[in-house]
């Protein structure tokens, strides 16, 4: 009996051990399953919608064409029915009114030099008083020698006061420019005047002047008195003439924007050249 009952425990163990190396069936099934998860996927991606793609590919269409949506009542009343505007157009239309712009511009400037150089004319003041057209908008000078101010002094000469009580009248006309106005001396060191150095002097004189323009009712918000002192001689100070020249003062009426105009009635931009030492500028919002 004994040996009956070992004998099966030794079959039972052979049986077994027949089925070992199948074991890799299990892994095997769950790769399987696992890849074909993965495919199932892949092939649910790349289901296209066509319907959809073809919306998609007309909104593209016509948001690169160019052309803008059509107006109406809708859109605060200001719409344009079914024109359209290319950005070619609209860059067309905004370098025209820029153009017109600056033409109006630069006729507004001479015709403000021509009442300068009338006043001049008509009070003998032309070896006095120029008045240029520039780059930089117009520019009115006056010198200031036995017209303006005395030797050393800030103070306007009764002559001198008249004059820009005039001036600012028609600054006052031309508002929709600012005013800079900027004061000059000659190299020659300032002793025996309340003003310590030329920079004190000139801005001072530019600040007089100012003043002056204020009392003419010219808006402040439109003015700046700018000391400049010894730089940006007109003329060589080495001489009595040139250092004579070299004391002014300059009315600046800028261009509201950087551009010219040219024959052919086209605009170009320009850049103002930078300025290593900068000038005293004293705002004129007070009070005068």
């Amino acid at each position: 009996m004994s040996a009956g009952r070992g004998g099966g425990r030794r079959r039972k163990k052979h049986h077994e051990a027949a089925h070992v190396d199948e074991r890799w069936l299990l892994t095997y099934s769950d790769l399987i399953t696992l890849l074909m998860a993965l495919f199932v996927i892949f092939f649910a991606m790349s289901s296209t919608d066509a319907a959809k793609y073809k919306d998609l590919k007309n909104s593209l269409s016509t948001a690169f064409s160019g052309k803008v949506l059509d107006g109406g009542s809708s859109v605060l009343n200001t719409g344009s029915g079914n024109a359209a505007v290319s950005p070619l157009e609209a860059f067309q239309a905004k370098e025209k009114a820029a153009t017109a712009a600056a033409k109006r511009e630069e006729e507004n400037l001479t015709s403000l030099k021509q009442r300068v150089d009338t006043y001049a004319r008509a009070h003998g003041l032309e070896a006095k008083i120029e008045a240029h057209v520039e780059r930089r908008g117009l520019i009115v000078t006056v010198l200031t020698d036995k017209l303006l101010f005395d030797s050393g002094q800030a103070a306007l000469q009764p002559q001198g006061a008249d004059l820009m009580t005039s001036i600012g009248a028609m600054l006052r006309t031309e508002a929709g420019h600012d005013v800079i106005v900027e004061g000059y001396t000659d190299d020659v060191p300032i002793s025996g005047s309340t003003y310590p150095t030329n920079w004190e002097l000139s801005t001072a004189r530019a600040s007089t002047v100012v003043r002056t323009f204020l009392g003419a009712n010219v808006s402040p918000e439109r003015l700046t008195a700018a000391g400049r002192a010894y730089l940006d001689p007109v003329a060589s100070n080495r001489t009595a003439a040139g250092r004579e020249a070299n004391r002014r003062v300059q009315i600046v009426i800028p261009r509201n924007a950087p551009t010219t105009t040219t024959s052919s009635g086209t605009t170009s931009t320009t850049t103002e050249p930078s300025v290593d030492i900068p000038p005293i500028v004293i705002g004129a919002k007070e009070t005068p």
